[in-house]
């Protein structure tokens, strides 16, 4: 569901300006940029679910009957989560360079501390129907906050072994899969937080983990692992010609493991059509995030960090670069933009579809993305300049 939380800028990068003051080198535009690129993209997959869940998509997707049109629109997004959490531990690295390892760990227990508390706070009651929310999803926010929580510790640790340790998670987890405990299980609360999408009740409320955090803790990881190609002074050209080797060794290995249809994820199959049998080879898990779900999405993350720092005099990257800026701010106002305009459209229209107030055609999801992003552009931008301003307001490096 949630795809972005976490504000890079406020690990640490507070030695410089922004896009906006035109001071920023071009390899902390281009971290901005991205970030910001996923923040746009995961809004349109929030409007998706806010206003078209009467048509609702699996994990993986079913595709004999996925309509195509909402397919693709869901692919599009998946982006955003795998390519947020690496930035978050290349931004971890980055708060590295001004601060001891001990200062790196303490800011990062308690960042992420303070995610958890959004998650079951500000996040769970703008997804929720009813205050105080009966069931908390455990998504993004809370992985992010869990993953930093890893990392604080992994710090201590030397480059390579958390690079090792990285690697393991992310093309092992898989193994694991066959691990499946039910309810009552010994084990079964912390497997079902770590590994394995499933439900439980504590103090009366019902909890979900929707994202089981251990691959993300591997991803996040793997970001930090990269920081060293983003050190003041480091060969620009050397670095992009490393993103754009990875990111096309892992799209090309995707390709190559997907068609034996032997590990990292569940086997595709001939659905018939070759739109859908190419639907079946693109459906892959998110929840967690498989092997082969992580492999193009992280390939192509390195790609357009490598594109937005190769093309940083691009109209584009300044207002990228804003939402960028102030990731949180975003994430928390458009998620009670959206919970507002459902319930005023709910209460002029009522229900349209079953029990949901719900647009019937994906270009009205499409068209409200496109307002929407206009609206939100202007209010992340003054809130990113109060950050830029006002560093002497400890609390503002938390949104």
């Amino acid at each position: 569901m949630a795809t972005a939380a976490f504000d890079g800028q406020a690990l640490g990068n507070r030695n410089r300006g922004t896009m906006t003051n035109g001071i920023a080198t071009t390899r902390l535009q281009s971290i901005d940029a991205l970030r910001g690129f996923v923040m746009v993209i995961m809004l349109l997959d929030h409007v998706r679910e806010t206003f078209f869940l009467h048509l609702q998509v699996g994990d993986p997707v079913d595709a004999r009957t996925v309509m195509p049109a909402l397919f693709f629109t869901r692919t599009l997004t998946t982006i955003c989560a795998p390519v947020f959490v690496a930035l978050t531990g290349l931004s971890a690295w980055l708060y590295g360079q001004k601060h001891s390892r001990a200062e790196v760990s303490d800011f990062l227990l308690k960042r992420g501390v303070f995610l958890l508390f959004l998650e079951g706070s500000f996040v769970s009651f703008a997804w929720s129907a009813k205050f105080p929310p009966q069931t908390i999803w455990l998504q993004v926010i809370w992985a992010i906050g869990i993953s930093m929580i890893c990392l604080a510790g992994a710090v201590h640790l030397s480059r390579r072994v958390i690079i090792a340790l990285g690697l393991a998670i992310v093309y092992g987890h898989n193994l694991l899969d066959g691990i499946v405990l039910a309810p009552g299980d010994r084990f079964f609360v912390p497997w079902a937080l770590l590994h394995q999408r499933a439900a439980f009740d504590f103090a009366g409320i019902t909890f979900k983990t929707t994202y089981p955090v251990l691959p993300w803790i591997g991803v996040i990881l793997l970001g930090y692992g990269i920081g060293p190609w983003f050190a003041k002074g480091a060969d620009a050209v050397a670095r992009r010609r490393r993103l754009v080797a990875i990111g096309s060794g892992l799209i090309v290995g995707f390709v190559l493991l997907r068609a034996l249809n032997l590990y990292g994820d569940r086997p595709w199959h001939d659905a018939g059509t070759p739109l859908r049998t190419a639907i079946s080879f693109l459906a892959l898990t998110k929840y967690p995030p498989s092997l082969l779900y992580l492999m193009p999405t992280l390939g192509i993350g390195a790609l357009l960090l490598a594109a937005f720092e190769r093309y940083a005099a691009s109209r584009l990257i300044p207002p990228l670069a804003t939402f960028g800026g102030a990731p949180m701010f975003y994430y928390l106002l458009h998620l009670y933009l959206l919970r507002a305009l459902y319930l005023i459209a709910f209460a002029l229209w009522g229900p349209t579809h079953g029990p949901l107030f719900a647009l019937g055609n994906l270009g009205w999801i499409w068209a409200c993305y496109a307002v929407l992003l206009v609206v939100l552009y202007p209010p992340t931008r003054w809130f990113a300049g109060v950050k830029q301003r006002r560093r002497d307001i400890w609390w503002l490096k938390y949104l």
